[in-house]
């Protein structure tokens, strides 16, 4: 089964929380009403280093994720 890049998570028990899943490596969640990350992947300290230079990236691509999805309810 193929999913999408990302995807929007929602919990009854963090009503405030906006979730959203990176599906691809390297996989992760962010709630983007704290920025608060969780990897779900182990790094080694040579990919940390990599990490650290495509996270930033992948932050910005979550965050314009939801602003997209959230402007499609809005029209």
């Amino acid at each position: 089964m193929e999913f999408p890049k990302f995807l929007l998570g929602d919990n009854t028990d963090y009503p405030s929380a906006i979730f959203v899943v990176h599906t691809q490596y390297p996989r992760f969640i962010i709630n983007l009403e704290n920025d608060e990350v969780e990897w779900l992947e182990d790094f080694s300290k040579e990919d940390e280093e990599e990490l650290e230079s495509e996270a930033e990236g992948l932050i910005e691509e979550a965050n314009s994720f939801y602003d997209r999805e959230v402007s499609r309810y809005e029209d």
